[in-house]
């Protein structure tokens, strides 16, 4: 079993119980075509495990080199030995459903497809944190673990960075790695008329021997926010300082939305 998973093992069957307070450690949103930053908070220059706002990424290259169809094909089937401990994650699983419940095999099964010179040819294309895909010392497990509380590292700087490139179209990919990966992290507009896209993960902080905390969880949410003419990336950060039964990626993603349309209207023209 992974590190991830042991720690997520602790995390489901509690997702309705109460949530504990959790420190916003970096908040960032800047215009999309210039990359001007608009609002800025927190410690955002440091690297933390990217977690399931990989997805992505990986979305652009699953849809680049051809693994990835449409938004519901390959639909693959779930098989014993698979990353499990999601009850969602038990059922087959399309581009949709990988993005909406956040599978963790779905994704290890297109990194194992595209193979590591690929992804690592991708992940450096990208210039994505510190494209250090290794992963655990001494597993050799970097093709399936990296980015889950592992070697690669990201900041919510470069976050900004790189979805300013996704939404400029300025990575190597095709225009229909583009379409695709914005329809599928498509989510409900909000209430002032903005069109979102954006994916939440759920990592850890790292102790001082270089490991996972397990008690001491990372929440992103990640994306961008389009209206008329005009489109602002985001990238929000919270951490906790103890254990908390409630995935902070969830927390971060539902507290930010619930923010977003206010900090928009700030922004002006």
């Amino acid at each position: 079993m992974s590190r991830l998973a042991a720690g997520v093992l602790a995390l489901c069957g509690v997702c309705c119980a109460p949530w504990a307070p959790a420190a916003a450690l970096c908040t960032v949103l800047a215009e999309g075509v210039s990359g001007k930053i608009l609002r800025q908070q927190g410690q955002c220059a440091a690297r933390l495990t990217p977690a399931s706002t990989f997805k992505i990424p990986l979305a652009l290259m699953g849809y680049d080199a051809g693994f990835l169809t449409d938004e519901h094909l390959p639909a693959l089937p779930f098989h014993e030995g698979y990353p499990s401990t999601d009850p969602s994650w038990k059922t087959t699983v399309d581009p949709t459903l990988w993005i909406k419940n956040s599978v963790v095999w779905y994704s290890q099964q297109l990194t194992v497809w595209l193979g590591r010179e690929r992804l690592q040819r991708y992940v450096t294309r990208f210039n994505y944190g510190n494209m250090n895909l290794s992963g655990n010392p001494g597993m050799n497990d970097g093709l399936t673990e990296a980015w889950l509380s592992s070697s690669l590292r990201i900041s919510p700087l470069e976050q900004i960075a790189f979805l300013q490139k996704l939404v400029t179209r300025q990575l190597p990919v095709s225009a229909r790695a583009y379409e695709m990966t914005a329809r599928i992290t498509r989510l409900e507009p909000l209430p002032n008329g903005w069109e979102v896209n954006g994916k939440s993960g759920t990592g850890y902080q790292m102790k001082p021997d270089d490991g996972p905390d397990l008690n001491r969880q990372i929440g992103w949410f990640v994306g961008w926010a389009s209206h008329a003419e005009r489109t602002v990336v985001f990238v929000h950060v919270i951490g906790d300082e103890s254990a908390t039964p409630t995935r902070a990626g969830v927390r971060a993603r539902t507290d930010f939305l619930g923010e977003l349309p206010a900090l928009l209207n700030s922004l002006g023209h």
